[in-house]
Formats: structure tokens, sequence, C-alpha cells
């Protein structure tokens, strides 16, 4: 269950860009990785407050918070979905962009408007994914 916590934005300047790093790892430990690319760059505090709202202080529900799902990587070498995959996103990290990303990455928005997004979620709801099963 996640816990509503207030994120702490030091910087939405424009000027300043950072990455958020997540991963899907499909039960047979099978890789998919993603990042976006935000206006703003969060204080440790924020970053802390970010992994209060993760289940686990690591997983979300990709879809419930509006960033992009990255499972179908698997599923083009898989042929679709396969009993080993479930709903969860793993944050893995939220880190100052480079200048070659900020050059090559769309922006996909700010900072503020996702960590806002995360502290809305009081549980995490599964059944967003099409990975969700009854099994959970």
């Amino acid at each position: 269950m996640s816990k509503n916590k207030q994120v702490v934005v030091s910087n939405d300047s424009p000027k300043e860009y950072c990455v958020f790093e997540y991963l899907y790892r499909d039960a047979s430990n099978y890789k998919a990785w993603g990042t976006i690319l935000l206006s703003g760059f969060p204080s440790q505090n924020g970053i802390a407050a970010l992994r209060a709202c993760l289940e686990s202080d690591e997983y979300f529900v990709a879809e419930q918070v509006g960033i992009p799902a990255v499972y179908k990587e698997l599923w083009d070498l898989s042929g679709g979905p396969t009993s080993d995959d479930h709903a969860l996103h793993e944050f893995v990290n939220l880190r100052q962009a480079t200048t070659e990303e900020t050059a090559t990455l769309p922006l996909y928005g700010s900072l503020s408007k996702l960590l806002e997004a995360f502290q809305v979620v009081t549980a995490w709801d599964y059944s967003l994914s099409p990975n969700f099963s009854v099994d959970y």
C-alpha cells in the first residue's frame, strides 16, 4: 500500500532536466528498461518522498501514474503476455539528465506533475495493467 507524503521539488526550471529511470522485470527476470525526461530536478527529500509513495519503496503500476509501460518490449520477444508477467514496474533512479539526453529524449512533462501523480495514489490498482490476474 502506498503512503501519501509531501514530495519536495527544488526547481522546475526549464533549464534543469532530470531522468526518471524504471524497468519492468518479469518472473523469469527478463527486463525492459524505460526512461522519461522531465523538466525540473528533485531534492533528496523529494526522492525519499517518492520512494515512500511506492509499494515496498520501489514498485508501481505505470498505468496508474501515466508512465509508459515497457512490458510490451518483452511481449515482442515472447509473442505476447506469458504466465511470468505481472502488473508492477520498478523505480530505479531519478537523476540529473545528461546533455545528450536533453538533446535526444522527448520532454515527457514536469517532475512536479509526475510527483503529484504518485502522491495521489493511496493504493496501487493492479487491475489497470493488462497483466493483471486474479491470482494477485
